[in-house]
């Protein structure tokens, strides 16, 4: 079963009537334009791995990720910009009447927290819940529902702990912030192993060990939380994709994870590869010799097949050895053999292992057998664009094994060398990827060409 069917269950439980009221007031606060612009920036920062990291590209944040990102806004956010909170704002500067029974949970928001709870007895109907921390161990008694048939004591909740008003201080009373993420006991501890990891990162290069305290910590650096969750969020996925079974629109397989390397031992290569007793030789595509005019290697290719399906194909041209595997793990296994087996002949350029971007459904992602999912040509087009295009970014300023080490910028100026910069070009755009997958190049070589100073070619 996959750890994804384990991670990132939402709930939604009722707030108190007035608490709402009194979050509405504080979110319409932050919609001013005076305030605009540092509410961006706080929902930026709790929401940061979906905004600048790879989860964005592969999962979208749980809706009550983006409420408890809005509830660190209102709750925790300090402005940047020398602003007062938004809870002093309200509390302080705001001159419309706030009736006492909403003004009333102003200081419960101010000190509330984020928490991971774990539930200390089975839920009882009609009854008050009684929760721990699972970070400092503090109690808490929320009231009970019929929302409470989705916990069990073995899946912990990720939550705002906000104290009820309307208890004694020193009562463990609080009520629910209105939403959380229930996980596995196991994912839950990874969490916190993960958050006080970085507290304690925190703490040794600033020197200052004030963050000792868990509700201190998190009520500052409640977001690190959220990033944790989503770190784990993406590692699931990644983990539930690389059991995916990807197809072309023909039903081959579509291998993502490819590595390119530069070589100039084509004799050693074909040697070597010819010698691993798991990958057997396969003819090349024809697309392969496309526009071949003068004498060279022939184009070789070998595969690798578990269960009669394709899993790993390697393509040696006369410059380059492309690597294509169906998952990262794979590729990293190849490349370790290949590095062990021809050293310093190997010249790496680059690669790409991210899976096609797929919203994949809970049903898919915790089925017992492989999902297959189909990758249109125009999907397979766009991966080989961008990855050749990051590949060859700084191929003209990047010293050639082919060149005597020269770049092919610096070649491309001296009169014996202008045509080994041109073949090398034209070797690769003849044994492009895209040719043999899609019949066409991928990627527009006239850029190459063009970095030089050559002029372009015209099919």
């Amino acid at each position: 079963m996959n750890r994804v069917s384990d991670q990132g269950m939402g709930l939604w439980v009722p707030r108190p009537h007035t608490l709402d009221a009194i979050l509405t007031r504080l979110d319409r606060l932050s919609l001013r334009p005076e305030f605009r612009v540092q509410r961006e920036g706080a929902l930026a920062r709790v929401l940061k791995p979906y905004v600048e990291g790879d989860a964005g590209r592969l999962v979208a944040p749980l809706e009550q990720e983006i409420e408890l990102a809005s509830l660190y806004l209102f709750c925790d956010y300090y402005p940047e910009d020398g602003q007062l909170t938004l809870i002093e704002q309200l509390r302080d500067v705001i001159t419309e009447h706030i009736p006492e029974e909403e003004r009333q949970w102003l200081d419960p928001l101010k000190h509330s927290y984020l928490d991971v709870l774990q539930l200390t007895s089975p839920p009882v109907a009609g009854q008050d819940l009684s929760l721990q921390s699972l970070a400092d161990g503090t109690k808490v008694v929320l009231p009970g529902g019929e929302w409470t048939k989705d916990l069990t004591m073995d899946r912990p909740l990720l939550t705002r702990i906000i104290h009820d008003p309307n208890a004694p201080l020193e009562s463990d009373q609080a009520v629910w912030a209105g939403c959380g993420v229930t996980m596995s006991h196991t994912d839950a501890k990874a969490l916190l192993d993960m958050t006080s990891d970085w507290r304690r990162e925190m703490e040794m290069s600033t020197g200052s060990f004030a963050l000792g305290e868990w509700k201190e910590f998190t009520k500052r650096f409640g977001y690190m939380v959220l990033w944790a969750f989503a770190e784990q969020r993406l590692a699931a996925l990644i983990d539930a994709a690389v059991h995916v079974e990807y197809r072309t629109a023909d039903d081959q397989s579509y291998l993502y994870a490819i590595a390119l390397y530069d070589h100039h031992e084509h004799r050693t290569f074909t040697d070597v590869l010819s010698g691993m007793t798991d990958l057997s030789p396969e003819k090349p595509d024809p697309a392969d010799r496309q526009g071949a005019t003068v004498k060279r290697p022939v184009v070789q290719q070998w595969g690798q097949r578990e269960s009669g399906r394709l899993v790993a194909r390697l393509t040696l041209t006369a410059y380059q050895l492309l690597v294509e595997c169906d998952s990262p793990q794979r590729l990293d296994l190849l490349k370790h053999r290949l590095a062990a087996a021809l050293g310093f002949s190997l010249h790496f350029r680059g690669e790409t292992v991210m899976p096609p971007v797929r919203q994949l459904s809970v049903a898919e992602l915790m089925s017992d057998t492989r999902p297959r999912l189909v990758v249109t040509a125009e999907e397979e087009r766009t991966m080989l664009n961008q990855f050749l295009e990051k590949t060859y970014l700084e191929w003209s300023d990047q010293p050639h094994v082919a060149l005597g080490g020269q770049t092919p910028r610096h070649a491309a100026l001296t009169p014996l060398m202008t045509g080994k910069v041109g073949e090398l070009i034209d070797d690769m755009e003849r044994h492009d990827p895209g040719r043999r997958r899609l019949g066409t190049t991928a990627f527009d070589y006239n850029r190459l060409r063009a970095h030089v100073g050559f002029e372009e070619k015209t099919d």
